[in-house]
């Protein structure tokens, strides 16, 4: 419909150069997923912000984003044409990065698309959960989230039509390709961080 999501725009991790977020669309609604430096950036989010831009965050993310509207895990709210549900995201087992009610992924849903962006997450109970994803973006990067291996099993137990491993560093892809051939998932491999 002619507007923009921006997802995180933040520096980028692992040695990469941060995009140059003054040359991208202003967004009309932004999403933040996490307090950590690789999600949120007070300065590249000004960069992407235009007058009435929302910006969707975690409650820990508050006192970077003051003006922010807060959703807490489980809530759905409508922004303009998109309902945004706030889905949990956190650690099982690979460290205490990420804690069960701090960060949020986001399911977006637009004209009865719906697509489901994990955050730091590992295989949860509530992704494996998740029903009638069309898109998912899933991070697969150790120790902070899970493996490629682990990222593909959690991906089967939900079933989305196309999914985009993203936030995923040096992880061997074709590990998570080669998890989901035949199941009907549309792997699609981008040059992300």
């Amino acid at each position: 419909g002619g507007q923009v999501i921006e997802v995180d725009p933040a520096i980028s991790g692992f040695g990469a150069a941060p995009p140059d977020f003054s040359k991208v669309p202003k967004a009309d609604l932004v999403l933040i997923t996490d307090i950590h430096d690789d999600h949120l950036d007070p300065t590249n989010l000004a960069k992407v912000r235009k007058q009435g831009t929302t910006v969707v965050i975690p409650g820990a993310a508050s006192s970077k984003v003051p003006d922010g509207v807060i959703m807490k895990n489980g809530e759905t709210k409508k922004f303009g044409p998109w309902t945004i549900e706030a889905i949990p995201m956190y650690n099982l087992k690979n460290g205490p990065y990420h804690e069960k009610g701090r960060g949020n992924g986001y399911i977006v849903t637009y004209g009865g698309l719906r697509i489901y962006i994990a955050g730091d997450t590992e295989g949860i109970p509530e992704m494996r959960a998740l029903k009638n994803i069309d898109v998912a973006f899933i991070p697969m990067i150790l120790p902070y989230t899970m493996s490629p291996a682990d990222a593909a099993d959690a991906v089967k137990a939900f079933h989305p039509k196309v999914v985009y491993p993203y936030h995923y560093g040096q992880s061997d892809l074709k590990v998570f390709e080669a998890a989901l051939k035949g199941t009907g998932i549309d792997v699609r491999i981008r040059n992300w961080y």
